[in-house]
């Protein structure tokens, strides 16, 4: 069996196409849980999501080239307020799509195709040949729990398609600049300061004019830049759910705090 590149995106370990005759009695169990969730602070998310992730934790784009939407699900690395530390969800919340589908993924297996196979992280503890669970193969053929999972990345991989787009017209636009929140609490002198991101610069936004401001209302961007504008005012109740978990900053640093928010999706 042959592995997939060494550069893998975040939470996959490995990459191993999925066979009708290696994994012949392979199975899948329901995860209760997601540990490698629990010290992510954001994770990519696609266009597809802006409006129904926007209701519950902001959504930035990463900073530097090729910028990629993220949902932070915490201000500092490592901290993330919607699930415990066994990566339980702690309540409502929006799990976003890249989230779902692991651990599984299409992917190229030789650099000379654009084939895309479907492929697992084979050290996930879901995925084996145990004596219970849905099967993934029935009479040689996908069982229909892998047709539903070969469906779902294939929908995740023109949602991406399509929000590489939405940002490649933001760039071209001029729309993203660096972001910067600060955060007051009472008790100290100093705000607490997140850099590290970007976002859509609100006066350019409503400075636009003709052909352009057309172009996002007819296109379906304008409704998703609202969406991640929107979102950023959700920036301190993240700050205060880190502080209520006792993973919050004790006191406002005199250098800027950060949110290091790059991701491959």
């Amino acid at each position: 069996m042959a592995s997939a590149p060494n550069n893998l995106p975040i939470f996959y370990n490995d990459l191993l196409p999925l066979s009708s005759v290696d994994h012949i009695d392979y199975r899948s169990r329901a995860a209760e849980s997601a540990p490698f969730l629990a010290t992510q602070h954001a994770v990519p998310l696609t266009v597809d999501e802006f409006v129904p992730a926007q209701r519950f934790a902001p959504i930035i784009f990463s900073s530097g080239n090729d910028s990629v939407p993220l949902l932070l699900m915490g201000l500092n690395e490592g901290v993330n307020v919607f699930v415990d530390d066994e990566g339980k969800l702690r309540g409502p919340a929006y799990v976003p799509a890249y989230i779902r589908r692991y651990p599984w993924m299409l992917a190229k297996l030789r650099p000379e195709s654009d084939d895309l196979s479907i492929c697992f992280d084979p050290t996930t503890p879901v995925i084996g040949a145990f004596e219970d669970g849905q099967p993934l193969f029935e009479d040689g053929k996908p069982s229909e729990l892998t047709q539903n999972i070969m469906k779902f990345c294939e929908d995740f991989e023109q949602a991406a398609a399509r929000t590489g787009q939405f940002v490649r017209d933001l760039e071209e636009m001029d729309l993203l600049m660096d972001g910067e929140v600060a955060i007051q609490i009472p008790g100290n002198d100093q705000p607490f300061v997140y850099r590290g991101f970007r976002m859509v610069n609100e006066e350019k936004l409503r400075d636009m004019r003709g052909d352009q401001l057309r172009k996002i209302n007819q296109n379906g961007m304008l409704p998703l830049i609202h969406a991640h504008l929107f979102s950023l005012q959700l920036m301190r109740e993240v700050f205060e759910a880190q502080v209520s978990q006792n993973k919050g900053p004790i006191a406002a640093p005199v250098a800027a705090e950060a949110i290091p928010a790059s991701a491959d999706a």
